[in-house]
């Protein structure tokens, strides 16, 4: 469990983003908050890539997308569906993007 601590970190912090944002958005303010969710789920995502070495680290997009799912009866309405596959597809790319840098890294420092 303590190999897994920073992947933990990211996780519950994405977490506590999709059910606490929400809370701090008023009714004009979606789009904003949508788009900072967005934002944010990329950088985790980056963050993940890049500090992480386990290879648990790739499955982070689909839980960036499955914890999104609860939130919609609760925050939103059925239409918000389409913003699962967003956070799944940001997070990926920030996940992505991370871990090639780190690879990047790691090479130019082991050389």
């Amino acid at each position: 469990m303590k190999r897994y601590i920073k992947e933990i970190i990211i996780a519950l912090l994405q977490l506590a983003m999709f059910f606490f944002a929400p809370l701090l958005a008023g009714p004009t303010e979606v789009i904003a908050m949508v788009l900072l969710m967005v934002f944010a789920t990329f950088w985790f995502g980056f963050i993940t890539g890049v500090i992480s070495k386990v290879k648990l680290k790739f499955l982070y997009p689909f839980y960036a997308a499955v914890i999104f799912l609860p939130t919609i009866p609760i925050y939103y309405n059925s239409s918000a569906l389409v913003h699962s596959l967003w956070y799944f597809v940001v997070s990926g790319v920030g996940l992505l993007l991370g871990t090639v840098i780190r690879l990047v890294i790691c090479k130019v420092v082991n050389k």
